[in-house]
């Protein structure tokens, strides 16, 4: 089974960067997309950005667009998050999750369902104005 660990995250100011982190522990076999999904009390887990871990297609939120990147260390089933021009709207809470097939399936399919079956701890992102 697999296993996501999360590092990175924590308080920065509005227009500052952060860069979380997700290493992947065991078994990824065929395609296989990895990313991050982040979630505010109250509200559903919104999907953020992902990456094809055979490959280099990635799906990235609008919402977050020409601001967050999506890369990976190939080969060391590591992921990365690239947050800049940070805003106090991205607060919250972000979880790593890996499920097979492509990452643009991340903008349909809902977190609730089973295809997303590995979850990090989730890290926190504070963004003061």
């Amino acid at each position: 089974q697999v296993q996501l660990m999360e590092s990175g995250g924590g308080s920065v100011q509005a227009g500052g960067s952060l860069r979380l982190s997700c290493a992947a522990f065991g078994p990824i076999t065929n395609r296989v997309s990895m990313g991050w999904f982040r979630q505010t009390p109250g509200k559903q887990r919104e999907a953020v950005a992902s990456i094809d871990t055979a490959g280099n297609d990635t799906y990235v939120a609008d919402s977050v667009k020409g601001r967050f990147s999506i890369s990976q260390d190939k080969g060391k089933k590591i992921v990365h998050l690239q947050m800049d021009n940070l805003k106090p709207e991205d607060t919250a809470m972000y979880y790593c999750a890996a499920a097979p097939g492509h990452p643009s399936m991340w903008a349909s399919v809902s977190p609730e369902s089973v295809i997303f079956g590995a979850w990090g701890q989730g890290t926190q992102v504070t963004v003061s104005s």
